[in-house]
């Protein structure tokens, strides 16, 4: 999966000497959950969009989000994503050994 440098945050700084498409963008490995605690709010929607889309494409019928507990407000804005797509079948809380409600499970539709 590939994110731009800005939806990457700060965790994903650009290393001396990349310059044009490169700089802008950074190879982030496909796994079955995703962890947003590296990324800047204003980039957590677009890094969950593009993150979905991957992991759909690359055939994964279920995935797991980390938002963290904290107050929620990543956890909501999440769910609210989440509801609006087509593609995803269900979604709901960790069982606790996966996180709880600091993360959410996303089922998504087959093709």
């Amino acid at each position: 999966m590939r994110l731009r440098r800005d939806a990457v945050g700060r965790a994903r700084a650009a290393h001396a000497g990349d310059d044009g498409e490169a700089a802008r963008l950074r190879r982030v490995p496909l796994e079955d959950s995703f962890d947003l605690h590296s990324f800047r709010p204003e980039d957590v929607a677009s890094a969950v969009e593009e993150y979905l889309r991957a992991a759909r494409e690359a055939g994964f019928r279920e995935v797991r989000v980390i938002h963290g507990k904290g107050i929620g407000v990543r956890r909501a804005e999440v769910r609210r994503l989440l509801e609006k797509r087509d593609d995803v079948a269900d979604f709901f809380d960790a069982p606790p050994e996966r996180g709880g409600s600091g993360a959410t499970v996303v089922v998504l539709k087959t093709r």
